[in-house]
Order: structure tokens, then sequence, then C-alpha cells
């Protein structure tokens, strides 16, 4: 592509337009220029809410990989690359995922999450050859985030797991009839002309962070990562934790905070362990086999 044909294709994008709200925002004070951001802000929510049946469709297809094994793979460049990379970074702390499970590339490698890496993101052939390297297969998900839709690094990865047959999903804030490539499911919130004409990592950076939480949540949900709506699989790696799970405990199970440490040590420091234990009055064992036979539901097993 010609650097003319680059700067058409770019100049009709919503988010490199000028927004009509915000002409005046350099000679703004300081309360003006919050006021002004926020009420951008404000309508992410809503533009996200508009894609809720893809995102439901993308939560299915990931809770899907997981149960047989297979991995959601994040890649993107820039602040799409490292929204993803952080959402990867928190599962495992969170819902207590195997580290592999979730995980996040950005063009130009780990360098690129602090330094900008000139050029990391202009090769479709490095996208495809992610494919390779990561080791995908037909297992896995693998999931593009593109503010623009059109990150050459991004759609080299998409089109090359559309030719081997692995499932993807891509995540963009320009509307799909702007975009060059479609992935399996593409979930576009278009969010409109930025605060500051083309700063992605404002309206599209929150949007695109919404989304990813919502998957990777809801996925860590079906499988049974959650009880009621608290993180009970989470894995206790700081003193911080071992007293959240500790409280866990005592919010479910009638023990003091004496017994709930003594349940969390006699389940080897496993909290949903823990709570059937303490729920059914039963020993390890026991709630290891009820849980096991639920696909790790707790209340699944409190049932049986």
């Amino acid at each position: 592509m010609s650097e003319q044909q680059l700067f058409d294709q770019l100049k009709k994008l919503d988010t490199e337009q000028r927004n009509p709200a915000t002409l005046e925002i350099d000679v703004a004070s300081a309360e003006e220029i919050a006021r002004l951001i926020n009420e951008e802000d404000k309508k992410v929510a809503d533009y996200v809410a508009l894609r809720n049946a893809e995102i439901a469709k993308a939560i299915d297809l990931v809770s899907q990989a997981f149960s047989v094994g297979g991995r959601l793979l994040y890649f993107g460049a820039g602040t799409s690359g490292r929204l993803g990379v952080l959402d990867a970074a928190e599962c495992p702390p969170t819902f207590g995922s195997n580290p592999e499970q979730v995980q996040g590339f950005i063009a130009g490698g780990e360098a690129a999450m602090f330094v900008a890496q000139e050029g990391a993101e202009d090769s479709e052939e490095l996208g495809r050859e992610e494919i390779t390297k990561q080791k995908i297969t037909s297992l896995d998900v693998v999931c593009g985030i593109a503010a623009s839709g059109r990150t050459p690094y991004v759609v080299g990865l998409l089109k090359e797991a559309k030719e081997q047959g692995i499932p993807s999903l891509l995540v963009t804030t320009v509307s799909a009839e702007q975009l060059p490539f479609k992935a399996d499911i593409t979930i576009d919130v278009p969010v409109g002309p930025e605060v500051i004409m083309g700063s992605t990592r404002m309206k599209s950076g929150t949007a695109q962070k919404m989304v990813l939480n919502m998957i990777s949540t809801g996925a860590m949900i079906r499988q049974g990562k959650v009880y009621e709506n608290v993180m009970v699989d989470l894995m206790l790696t700081n003193k911080k934790l071992v007293e959240r799970a500790k409280r866990i405990i005592l919010t479910f199970a009638d023990v003091d905070y004496q017994q709930a440490g003594e349940l969390l040590e006699a389940a080897d420091g496993h909290v949903k362990t823990a709570l059937v234990m303490g729920l059914k009055d039963i020993p390890k064992n026991e709630a290891q086999q009820l849980l096991r036979k639920h696909g790790g539901f707790i209340r699944k097993a409190l049932e049986h």
C-alpha cells in the first residue's frame, strides 16, 4: 500500500475526525478540560452496550475453547496491544487460571510495552508469523485488537487464522463498514471522534478495555470461576489475597476468622475447595470430588 493510499484511508476513519465538542479545548481551563473529556467518556459504555450480542458470542466461543484446553490469545499494537497484555496478566491472580490460558502479544515484543517500537505494526507478515511462533491451533481463539481495524500486524494475523481454520475475534472502534477484513466475530464499537483527533488511547482505549474485560471475565464465569458474584478461584500470591480468601469463606460459610484460616489451610489454599468443605461440612477429598464432578461450579456442587 502506498503512502498516499494509507493517507486516504486514514482520513476517512471516524477516530481521525475532529470532534466538534472540543474545538476550543486548547484554551480551556483545567476544570473545563476535565469536563469535556468526561462528557465524551460517558458515551463509551452506551456504545459498547450496542454490541452485547457480539460480545456474548465471543464469551461463548472463548469458554468453549477453555473447555477443550484451548487458549485466548490477544494481539495488537501500541495502546491496543498493551490492553491485551494487561487483560491477560490479570487473569491468573483473579481467576486462578494457568498463565498460558490467556496471553497477550504486542507488535514489537516486550520492549513495546514501555517504549513505542516504530514500524513494528506495519507488517502483515509479522502478524502471520505469530500463528506458527505461538503454536496456535484450531483449539485456540485469537483476538485482534485494533482501534482503526486495519493495523497490518493484526490484519495479517487474522488472515492467517482464517486460512488455517483458527477461530478469531476482532475488537475495533470504527464501524464494520470501514474494515478491510473481518474476523469470525467482529466487535465494532464506533466511538466517534476522539477528544484529541486521532488519540485512540482515549475513548477507543476505554472501549477496548471494557470489551476485553467482558470477554475474559464472561468466559471465566462460564468456567465456574465465580460463585454468586464473588471470585472464588483467586490465586493466593500475596498476603492481601490470603486475607481476601478468608473473607470470602467467612461471607458464605458459618465460621469465624480462625476457622476460615483452618479451612483454607486444610484445602491447601484452594478457596473453592475450602468453601465446599465449610458449606457442606465434608473433608477435602469429598469436596474436590464434587467440584471435579460438576466442572468446578460451586453452586452445582452444593446442590448435589
